[in-house]
């Protein structure tokens, strides 16, 4: 993966043609860079993921409206919910429980 050292797109790869090597050239600006026989990989960058906040955090879901719902895992009759819309708006809203039993405190959603 090449990115554009003028605009930061990505560089799209074009098969050599006749007598022009194939090259790396920007969709977004003039940049072109000829690529050579035998090329070389000046810089390997490894990819760094991000850490995630939750959405939703573990204080939250202690104040959160609470149903009596059964949890698939203790059978606990009560749980903590919030609701999300997830996909596009003529679908449902995903629920998110939490099972309030201390010791379980299970997590499962219902679409």
């Amino acid at each position: 993966m090449e990115i554009c050292p003028d605009c930061g797109m990505l560089l799209q790869y074009e098969l050599p043609h006749m007598d022009r090597p194939a090259r790396f050239f920007c969709p977004a600006c003039p940049f072109v860079c000829n690529i050579e026989s035998r090329l070389k990989m000046k810089k390997r960058q490894p990819l760094v993921k991000k850490q995630m906040d939750p959405v939703i955090s573990t204080d939250d879901m202690e104040n959160a409206s609470t149903a009596e719902v059964p949890c698939p895992a203790c059978g606990y009759r009560e749980a903590a919910y919030y609701q999300v819309q997830i996909r596009s708006a003529d679908e449902p809203m995903t629920t998110f429980y939490k099972c309030k039993n201390k010791m379980c405190g299970n997590n499962w959603r219902e679409d």
